[in-house]
């Protein structure tokens, strides 16, 4: 009886010791749509993006065309005039699709105008939830609504350069 006293003296101390983390979640999301400047940032980034895709309806229209003007004449062309025919085909599918990957690839001229335009309105935010979480004493802040995850952490829990310490 006394040991177990004596088990349950010491636990109580080292949780006396303890302090509790504090945590939030917050909805990113829904910061961001509730916001003009983002709403005009994202109707902007619209409009560019229906007039490129517009562009690249048209191109591939016009390939369209050429392939069936192609295939209805291909019986009346000679070998050669098939040949330059496929070729011209193919050099405007080849365009069209360096078109795309210009205007929607990774690094594309889309998201190059959404990091000038959205990326400013998304560090405010998470600045200030940043600062929000410091003001409060907020150890870990969570985003609900998106992918993000973790939008801030306590440096103090931050364990990495222990870990990258261990790896040898």
């Amino acid at each position: 009886m006394k040991k177990l006293i004596t088990v349950f003296a010491l636990i109580s101390m080292s949780f006396i010791g303890m302090q509790a983390q504090r945590i939030a979640c917050v909805d990113v999301v829904q910061i961001l749509e509730s916001m003009e400047e983002y709403k005009s940032a994202q109707t902007e980034l619209d409009g560019v993006a229906a007039e490129w895709k517009q562009q690249v309806d048209q191109k591939r229209d016009e390939i369209r065309g050429l392939y069936n003007k192609y295939q209805s004449e291909s019986v009346l062309l000679s070998d050669d005039a098939k040949t330059q025919r496929e070729d011209e085909i193919m050099k405007k599918e080849k365009e069209m699709r360096e078109f795309q990957k210009k205007k929607f690839g990774p690094d594309g001229a889309l998201f190059k105008k959404r990091q000038e335009l959205v990326r400013p309105i998304q560090d405010r935010v998470y600045n200030a939830i940043e600062s929000y979480a410091e003001k409060k004493g907020y150890d870990f802040i969570f985003d609900k609504g998106g992918s993000a995850g973790l939008l801030f952490t306590n440096p103090k829990y931050d364990k990495t350069a222990d870990i990258l310490g261990t790896i040898k």
